[in-house]
């Protein structure tokens, strides 16, 4: 029996890292041939030749999210072992390797509406969906903030609490992170401290913070993160 021909793949591929995928190939002792005679015979893919392969390997060309299922199958592998740190909502569900109905499900949305907000990029779950979005996912705090939308937020509430009264911040900032609040208030007081440090004219007299003070403005959420990363215990 004949297969149908099958629909091409219209959502936008997954982060790959083309060096992983090489060294799985390497590690199964394959070559790009048997590769793709794999992918054709075994996973419906009469397009996939060797070129098509080497140039995933090199990262010229990304493999579609049915590809990319397809190799993590010839590769003998999880398609989160082939794709490149994810950004995106999208990214980390396929990392999982989860279909979108069971995160809405587990999060508890509507699928439509949890469709939408992967394709939008914008996080309408409330502070328990979002904590259970973290949890099925294995998202990091870092990871949650940037999947929910929220980084530029969180850039604009460290400038006000590196420059003014940071205790004013703490709260607000307890709402988009999830970290212990005595975590932030330790925080906060360093990148204060660091960022009064940089400043050639003290902020408080309404002087010019100087290009150290602005370059670490420009940089707070990577300082941010950095300092909660290096907290001791």
């Amino acid at each position: 029996m004949q297969r149908p021909p099958a629909r091409p793949d219209r959502r936008p591929p997954p982060p790959f890292d083309a060096s992983a995928a090489r060294r799985l190939r390497a590690a199964l002792g394959m070559g790009p041939d048997q590769v793709a005679h794999a992918l054709r015979g075994s996973y419906g893919l009469p397009h996939a030749t060797p070129a098509l392969v080497a140039a995933w390997e090199r990262g010229t060309v990304s493999p579609s999210h049915s590809e990319l299922i397809a190799l993590a199958g010839v590769l003998w592998c999880s398609p989160g072992e082939l794709v490149g740190r994810p950004r995106t909502l999208r990214e980390h569900r396929v990392a999982r390797g989860l279909a979108p109905e069971e995160v809405a499900r587990t999060v508890g949305h509507e699928l439509h509406a949890y469709l939408r907000m992967e394709e939008t990029g914008r996080w309408r779950g409330s502070e328990r969906q979002s904590a259970a979005l973290a949890r099925l996912l294995s998202l990091s705090p870092a990871d949650l903030v940037v999947v929910t939308g929220r980084e530029g937020e969180l850039a604009e509430l460290l400038r006000g609490a590196v420059t003014t009264r940071r205790q004013a911040y703490v709260r607000p900032l307890s709402k988009i992170v999830p970290l212990d609040r005595r975590l932030l208030e330790e925080v906060l007081h360093r990148l204060h401290r660091t960022y009064q440090g940089r400043t050639a004219t003290p902020v408080s007299r309404g002087g010019d913070p100087g290009a150290g003070g602005r370059e670490f403005l420009d940089r707070i959420v990577e300082h941010f993160w950095t300092a909660v990363e290096s907290r001791p215990g």
